[in-house]
Protein backbone atom coordinates (compact mmCIF):
# COMPACT_ATOMS: atom_id res chain seq x y z
CA UNK A 1 0.00 0.00 0.00
CA UNK A 2 1.76 3.54 -0.93
CA UNK A 3 1.86 6.00 1.56
CA UNK A 4 -1.27 8.00 1.45
CA UNK A 5 -1.62 12.04 0.92
CA UNK A 6 -1.17 13.56 4.02
CA UNK A 7 -3.59 16.17 6.20
CA UNK A 8 -0.98 18.88 5.25
CA UNK A 9 2.72 19.56 4.56
CA UNK A 10 4.98 18.16 6.65
CA UNK A 11 7.76 20.73 8.53
CA UNK A 12 10.68 20.11 6.38
CA UNK A 13 14.47 19.96 7.16
CA UNK A 14 16.32 23.19 8.23
CA UNK A 15 12.96 24.39 9.71
CA UNK A 16 12.31 24.80 13.88
CA UNK A 17 10.12 22.26 14.96
CA UNK A 18 6.53 22.85 15.20
CA UNK A 19 4.48 22.42 18.63
CA UNK A 20 4.26 19.37 19.55
CA UNK A 21 1.84 18.14 22.41
CA UNK A 22 0.85 14.61 23.79
CA UNK A 23 -0.17 12.62 26.84
CA UNK A 24 2.24 9.80 26.89
CA UNK A 25 1.65 6.52 27.92
CA UNK A 26 1.10 7.31 31.94
CA UNK A 27 -1.56 9.85 30.91
CA UNK A 28 0.56 13.05 31.58
CA UNK A 29 0.74 16.06 28.84
CA UNK A 30 3.85 16.48 27.43
CA UNK A 31 5.52 18.47 24.51
CA UNK A 32 8.36 18.44 22.33
CA UNK A 33 9.44 21.03 24.11
CA UNK A 34 10.08 19.31 27.18
CA UNK A 35 12.82 17.80 25.44
CA UNK A 36 15.02 20.79 24.05
CA UNK A 37 18.95 20.33 24.47
CA UNK A 38 18.07 16.60 24.00
CA UNK A 39 18.60 15.01 20.02
CA UNK A 40 14.94 13.22 19.60
CA UNK A 41 14.33 10.73 16.78
CA UNK A 42 10.53 11.58 16.59
CA UNK A 43 8.58 8.71 14.94
CA UNK A 44 4.84 8.89 13.71
CA UNK A 45 3.10 5.71 12.52
CA UNK A 46 -0.45 4.60 13.00
CA UNK A 47 -1.10 2.18 15.83
CA UNK A 48 1.18 -0.20 17.40
CA UNK A 49 -1.57 -3.06 17.21
CA UNK A 50 0.32 -3.32 13.86
CA UNK A 51 2.74 -5.53 12.62
CA UNK A 52 5.24 -3.00 11.27
CA UNK A 53 4.46 -0.30 13.65
CA UNK A 54 4.86 -3.08 16.76
CA UNK A 55 8.43 -3.65 14.66
CA UNK A 56 9.11 -0.31 14.49
CA UNK A 57 9.21 0.47 18.34
CA UNK A 58 11.02 -2.86 19.39
CA UNK A 59 13.66 -2.00 16.67
CA UNK A 60 14.14 2.05 17.48
CA UNK A 61 13.80 0.52 21.34
CA UNK A 62 16.83 -1.88 20.92
CA UNK A 63 19.07 0.54 18.47
CA UNK A 64 18.91 3.81 20.32
CA UNK A 65 20.05 2.67 23.25
CA UNK A 66 23.79 3.24 23.21
CA UNK A 67 23.18 6.55 21.29
CA UNK A 68 22.39 9.47 23.64
CA UNK A 69 19.53 10.23 20.96
CA UNK A 70 15.76 10.52 22.57
CA UNK A 71 13.08 8.57 20.49
CA UNK A 72 9.76 9.80 20.87
CA UNK A 73 6.98 7.54 19.05
CA UNK A 74 3.53 9.30 18.27
CA UNK A 75 0.50 7.92 16.90
CA UNK A 76 -3.06 8.15 17.64
CA UNK A 77 -3.35 5.24 19.75
CA UNK A 78 -4.80 5.70 23.29
CA UNK A 79 -2.59 6.08 25.95
CA UNK A 80 -3.86 2.98 27.81
CA UNK A 81 -2.56 1.04 24.94
CA UNK A 82 0.74 2.41 24.15
CA UNK A 83 1.13 1.69 28.41
CA UNK A 84 0.07 -1.97 27.69
CA UNK A 85 1.82 -2.22 24.33
CA UNK A 86 5.32 -0.87 26.28
CA UNK A 87 5.15 -2.75 29.45
CA UNK A 88 4.34 -6.13 27.35
CA UNK A 89 7.32 -5.55 24.84
CA UNK A 90 9.94 -3.96 27.80
CA UNK A 91 9.87 -0.98 25.76
CA UNK A 92 12.63 1.16 27.51
CA UNK A 93 14.23 3.16 25.66
CA UNK A 94 11.36 5.18 23.24
CA UNK A 95 9.01 7.34 24.65
CA UNK A 96 5.45 6.44 23.29
CA UNK A 97 2.94 9.65 23.07
CA UNK A 98 -0.58 9.62 22.31
CA UNK A 99 -1.71 12.57 19.67
CA UNK A 100 -5.56 11.70 20.52
CA UNK A 101 -6.14 14.47 22.26
CA UNK A 102 -4.40 17.61 20.36
CA UNK A 103 -3.78 16.25 17.28
CA UNK A 104 -0.66 18.43 17.01
CA UNK A 105 1.13 15.50 14.88
CA UNK A 106 -2.14 15.12 12.96
CA UNK A 107 -2.85 18.49 12.13
CA UNK A 108 0.21 21.22 12.73
CA UNK A 109 2.96 18.49 11.56
CA UNK A 110 0.50 17.95 8.85
CA UNK A 111 1.11 13.88 9.47
CA UNK A 112 -2.17 12.77 9.47
CA UNK A 113 -3.37 10.55 7.15
CA UNK A 114 -6.30 12.69 4.73
CA UNK A 115 -8.05 9.71 3.21
CA UNK A 116 -8.92 6.02 2.79
CA UNK A 117 -9.47 3.12 5.30
CA UNK A 118 -6.42 4.56 7.50
CA UNK A 119 -7.37 8.35 7.57
CA UNK A 120 -6.97 10.00 10.62
CA UNK A 121 -4.17 8.06 11.89
CA UNK A 122 -0.92 9.04 11.62
CA UNK A 123 1.31 8.07 8.49
CA UNK A 124 4.88 6.58 8.98
CA UNK A 125 7.00 9.39 8.74
CA UNK A 126 10.59 10.28 10.84
CA UNK A 127 12.48 13.02 11.73
CA UNK A 128 15.29 14.07 13.88
CA UNK A 129 15.53 17.61 15.70
CA UNK A 130 18.49 18.59 16.51
CA UNK A 131 19.15 20.32 20.26
CA UNK A 132 18.42 23.63 19.60
CA UNK A 133 14.87 22.23 17.84
CA UNK A 134 16.28 22.27 14.28
CA UNK A 135 14.78 19.59 11.99
CA UNK A 136 17.79 17.80 10.46
CA UNK A 137 16.31 14.47 9.06
CA UNK A 138 13.28 14.01 7.07
CA UNK A 139 11.52 10.48 5.71
CA UNK A 140 8.47 9.47 4.84
CA UNK A 141 8.50 5.83 4.56
CA UNK A 142 7.56 4.81 0.78
CA UNK A 143 4.93 2.81 1.78
CA UNK A 144 2.45 2.56 4.68
CA UNK A 145 3.58 -0.95 5.55
CA UNK A 146 7.34 -0.13 5.24
CA UNK A 147 9.62 -0.06 7.64
CA UNK A 148 11.66 3.62 8.04
CA UNK A 149 15.09 3.28 7.55
CA UNK A 150 16.28 2.81 10.80
CA UNK A 151 20.23 3.58 10.18
CA UNK A 152 19.93 6.08 8.35
CA UNK A 153 17.72 7.89 11.00
CA UNK A 154 20.24 7.18 14.59
CA UNK A 155 23.33 8.01 12.02
CA UNK A 156 21.26 11.44 11.21
CA UNK A 157 21.05 11.69 15.59
CA UNK A 158 24.63 10.51 16.05
CA UNK A 159 26.09 12.75 14.19
CA UNK A 160 24.12 15.68 16.08
CA UNK A 161 25.25 14.43 19.32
Amino acid sequence: MPQPAFHGPLPAVGTVAPTLRYVNSERQEKTLADHKGEVVVLTAFPSVDTKVCATQTRTFNKQVADTGARVLSISMDLPFALSRFCAAEGIANVEAGSDFRHRDAAQVWGAAIAEGAMAGTLGRITWVIDRQGVIRYLEVAPELGAEPDYEAALNAAKGLL
